[in-house]
């Protein structure tokens, strides 16, 4: 398993919190790539349904990751 900017994004709009079903059901009704459902299937599932991307990706970039210049807008 291996997660992309690229590839986790198709999940950014996922109906979080959601569980491993649901987000396989998810990516395939989105159209997401095949390597997003492979992922998705690759995750660990019991039973409890993840809360966030983080959860799957923990190196999922965050808005506080970026640097923003208010001061410029």
């Amino acid at each position: 398993m291996y997660w992309t900017l690229e590839l986790a994004s198709y999940l950014e709009d996922a109906p979080w919190p959601a569980t491993k079903d649901e987000l396989i059901d998810y990516g395939t009704r989105t159209g997401a790539p095949m390597e997003v459902v492979e992922n998705l299937q690759d995750l660990e599932d019991d039973g409890e349904p993840y809360e966030n991307i983080e959860e799957i990706w923990p190196d999922y970039p965050t808005k506080d990751d970026f640097f923003f210049n208010e001061d410029e807008y």
